[in-house]
C-alpha cells in the first residue's frame, strides 16, 4: 500500500516537514517514492506548497494520504 504522508526535517522545536509519497512499511523519515511538496508550521500564515498534478495522479492511482495530508491538501486546493 502507497500513503502520502509527511517526513520531518528541521532542527529540535523547529519542525519543517515535505509531503512524500511512500511505502506504508516505511519508516517515517525513510525512502520517498516521490516529494511532491512541503509543509513549514512556523511561517504565520503557514507555508504549504504542493504539486497538485502530482498529488492528483497518486490519488487517482490509489495512494492513500493521512488525515494529516489530507488536511493540507484540501487548503492547498488539490482536493474538495
Amino acid at each position: 500500500m502507497v500513503k502520502i504522508r509527511l517526513t520531518r526535517l528541521g532542527a529540535h522545536k523547529k519542525p519543517f516537514y515535505r509531503i512524500i509519497v511512500a511505502d506504508a512499511r516505511t519508516t517515517r523519515d525513510g525512502q520517498a517514492i516521490q516529494e511532491l511538496g512541503y509543509y513549514d508550521p512556523l511561517t504565520d500564515p503557514v507555508t504549504i506548497k504542493v504539486d497538485a498534478e502530482a498529488a492528483k495522479k497518486w490519488l487517482a492511482d490509489g495512494a492513500q494520504p493521512t488525515d494529516t495530508v489530507r488536511a493540507l491538501l484540501k487548503k492547498a486546493g488539490v482536493i474538495e
